[in-house]
């Protein structure tokens, strides 16, 4: 249990300390993956773009996602919120990238991975993606809901049903 009686919370109220304490933490899947993909790139060099597509079609993606990221890590910390989640959330932001995602972050670190696979033309890193994708839908970003939901659940029930959790 934690005193969070400063942010508006009463002492005792029963949530978890973070929203992340697990294993599964998502720059770690995300790099995994990318590692992973370019192994299989390595390994089974399919391509699946033009050439003549593949650099400026991922680079652009890759900007994308960099300038999400970048948003969302500012828009955070000028909320005055820790980034890790493996620190207590301390507000529900609904500015920046968060007014259009409820995971602005995770969507950045997908849309690198699929930049990065359009650039070098590597089918692999598409192809691994998939499962850190689907890991982050299915495990991290349900057990970080269930977190803010019991940590600031009226606020975060209505900032669920105005945003989209992925776009």
């Amino acid at each position: 249990m934690i005193d969070d009686s400063r942010d508006g919370h009463r002492p005792g109220a029963s949530f978890a300390g973070a929203a992340n304490l697990g294993l599964v933490r998502p720059p770690f899947v995300y790099l995994g993956s990318i590692a992973l993909g370019l192994a299989v790139q390595y390994a089974w060099p399919a391509r699946f773009v033009p050439r003549s597509v593949g650099m400026p079609v991922g680079a652009m993606l890759m900007l994308v996602a960099v300038t999400l990221f970048v948003a969302a890590v500012r828009t955070l910390r000028a909320a005055g919120t820790p980034i890790p989640g493996n620190r207590p959330t301390t507000a529900i932001v609904r500015t920046g990238p968060y007014r259009f995602s409820r995971n602005p972050i995770y969507l950045a670190f997908s849309l690198f991975q699929l930049g990065l696979a359009v650039w070098v033309n590597g089918l692999g890193l598409l192809i691994t993606l998939i499962p850190a994708v689907v890991l982050m839908a299915l495990v991290v970003i349900p057990r970080e809901e269930r977190y803010l939901e019991s940590r600031f659940p009226s606020e975060y029930s209505s900032y669920r049903a105005a945003v989209r959790r992925w776009l």
